[in-house]
């Protein structure tokens, strides 16, 4: 294990740094870094995402540091989503577009208080990139929320952290930074983000200032020998992690019965996704949809919204169990949201069946089930 480097006292570590870009850099070739997380790496707060986002302010600190560098940045961010469907969706979003130099990865917020699912979507997110990209250099990303905002070490960064100690990834904990200024009555954390999570212009830019002293040391010809060791040598922290998670088309199922291709108009209220809307639907209770893939874990992206009921599946043939994942939003618009159905210990030919209920929550306008894509691992 290599000694960690800690500077701005608990809110960076170090740890093997970001060799592989440093190399890059240093010999003037080109750099790809891509942003992979949720609605506050994608933007949201900021008057305009793609100008005055952390994200966006990162890449014009590199541009202008590196002014005869070329660079390419990839926004991967989807808001309301977690590590889980981060690392499903990490090959079509990030790996899928050709050589990745730098990948920074910001779930602190979007995932839940299970420790295990958290590990196995940060652990997938690592080992799955490492696998298909070995040369990728990965930094973690802690943003601030009212669960992540505390003295003591808040549970989802602790779980994360877990991750970067055991790969040795460097971590930015901008949570530990707002917290410390904000008891320091430096700020007022609801005066740079309104709504507690999403920061606004100027909560975009302290993000990306955070970053930006860690990149000032981070990314010098100094580090370029400390070649990052294969993650796939290591044991994971989770067996059943999703280092082979991956979306399919829902061309792929088995059986498609009684749905009909479909595509939100421009009039149907979208959020929190940036990518086509081609997905089937159904409102019919004769319809039935099954798939089969060989892994260790199964589910399905939907498309849930103002017309959204209650479905149920079955798993390898056993008794179907139904799912409402109707909640405050739906009604407002469409938007992605995972249904996971079970990790196995082993891999092995798993078989889904899904229908509709005819049932629904009692907001719903409808019965509906519109499937986007299918997840495996």
């Amino acid at each position: 294990m290599s000694e960690e480097k800690h500077c701005n006292h608990h809110f960076v570590v170090s740890r093997r740094g970001l060799p592989s870009t440093s190399v890059r850099l240093a010999g003037k070739e080109p750099v790809t870094v891509a942003f992979l997380g949720g609605s506050i790496t994608e933007g949201a707060g900021a008057s305009e995402a793609d100008t005055y986002s952390w994200r966006a302010l990162t890449g014009k600190y590199l541009q202008e540091r590196f002014v005869d560098q070329k660079f390419r940045f990839i926004n991967a961010g989807v808001g309301g989503t977690n590590s889980t469907l981060g690392a499903h969706r990490l090959q079509a979003h990030v790996l899928g577009q050709g050589r990745i130099d730098l990948l920074f990865v910001e779930f602190s917020v979007n995932d839940d208080s299970d420790r295990e699912e958290s590990i196995r979507g940060m652990e997938g997110i690592v080992r799955q990139c490492r696998r298909l990209s070995p040369s990728t250099d990965i930094c973690f990303l802690y943003t601030a929320a009212e669960k992540n905002l505390s003295g003591s070490n808040p549970f989802n960064i602790a779980v994360h952290e877990e991750v970067a100690e055991h790969y040795e990834l460097p971590s930015v904990n901008f949570a530990a930074r707002v917290y410390a200024q904000t008891q320091a009555g430096q700020m007022e954390w609801t005066e740079l983000a309104p709504d507690g999570y999403h920061p606004n212009d100027d909560g975009h830019a302290l993000y990306a200032s955070f970053l930006r002293e860690y990149l000032e040391t981070a990314l010098v010809p100094d580090n370029t020998h400390l070649i990052c060791e294969s993650a796939l040598s290591i044991s994971p922290l989770e067996e059943q992690n999703y280092e082979y998670g991956n979306l399919l088309d829902f061309r792929g199922a088995d059986h498609a019965d009684g749905f009909e291709l479909c595509e939100l108009t421009p009039q149907d209220p979208l959020m929190n996704w940036r990518f086509g809307t081609e997905h089937l639907f159904t409102d019919s209770r004769e319809a039935v949809f099954s798939f089969t893939v060989t892994g260790q874990n199964v589910g399905l992206l939907l498309l849930y919204g103002p017309d959204s009921g209650i479905f149920e599946y079955s798993f390898n043939g056993g008794p179907f169990s139904a799912v409402n994942l109707f909640d405050e939003w739906c009604p407002l618009a469409f938007r992605p949201i995972i249904a996971m159905f079970g990790v196995q210990k082993q891999r092995q030919e798993l078989q889904v069946t899904v229908r509709i209920t005819g049932e629904k929550d009692e907001q719903s306008k409808g019965t509906s089930l519109r499937i986007l894509k299918l997840l495996y691992n």
